[in-house]
């Protein structure tokens, strides 16, 4: 009888430590959990940057500068989301100023690849909302659009206070912390005569043809704003 009792007993403590050990378990898991949910969040809402050498033909065939854009998710959350997409993916490299409009802007991002930008086309993200006190300022970056909720991949860096856009949809997402200089270069003479259809159509081979002179990104790079950058691997700007 004493031992049937002791067996009892022994199989209920262990049934206990076993209910135990699932709940240390399963709270272990939960935490896990949450922590790189945390971490992940607090990835996609800390400014990062992106470092782009850009070529100047106009100036010269070995001729480079450096633009560093800071990007802040909290201005502008899905334009800033977007942006690192395309950097993580590459996109930039090889794509020229192809409209610059001096004392206004200068726009970028149509690929040079025509099956590329064919599978962008129509990637598009919803607006964000203006922020208060996030204004076009001269060196802010901002998604290019159309219309309601086109924002796809072309962007621009406003070369003077553009305050007037803010209330017409196109907030700013980022800013050009280093590089000034090298925005100030990028070559206006072609203005805004390149197509947008025919850049579409044949990619660099029209832009190259036509317009050889025209500023284009070199080599891009994504960093946190606390880490050297390191470049991001793609075709050579000749290969496109």
């Amino acid at each position: 009888m004493a031992l049937l009792v002791f067996s009892s007993i022994g199989n209920h403590s262990r049934s206990r430590i076993t209910c135990l050990l699932l709940c240390i378990l399963s709270l272990a898991c939960t935490v896990s959990s949450s922590a790189a949910s945390s971490s992940s969040s607090s990835s996609s809402s800390s400014p990062f940057d992106v470092v782009w050498d850009v070529a100047y033909p106009n100036l010269g065939k070995d001729v480079t500068k450096r633009i560093v854009i800071r990007v802040h998710p909290e201005w502008a959350p899905l334009g800033a989301a977007r942006f690192r997409e395309l950097a993580e993916k590459n996109f930039y490299k090889g794509t020229r100023f192809f409209r610059v409009v001096p004392n206004f802007v200068a726009q970028i991002g149509i690929h040079g690849n025509p099956d590329v930008s064919k599978q962008w086309r129509d990637n598009k993200i919803q607006d964000d909302p203006a922020v208060p006190n996030i204004s076009n300022k001269r060196g802010t970056v901002t998604f290019a659009k159309s219309g309601e909720n086109t924002r796809t991949t072309q962007i621009f860096i406003n070369f003077s206070d553009n305050g007037n856009l803010d209330s017409m949809g196109f907030p700013p997402f980022g800013e050009v912390v280093e590089g000034m200089d090298a925005v100030d270069a990028i070559n206006q003479e072609y203005g805004e005569s390149p197509q947008q259809g025919m850049i579409q159509e044949q990619g660099s081979r029209y832009l190259k043809t036509k317009f050889p002179k025209l500023t284009y990104v070199k080599t891009t790079s994504l960093t946190s704003t606390s880490e050297e950058s390191s470049p991001a691997s793609g075709k050579d700007e000749d290969d496109l």
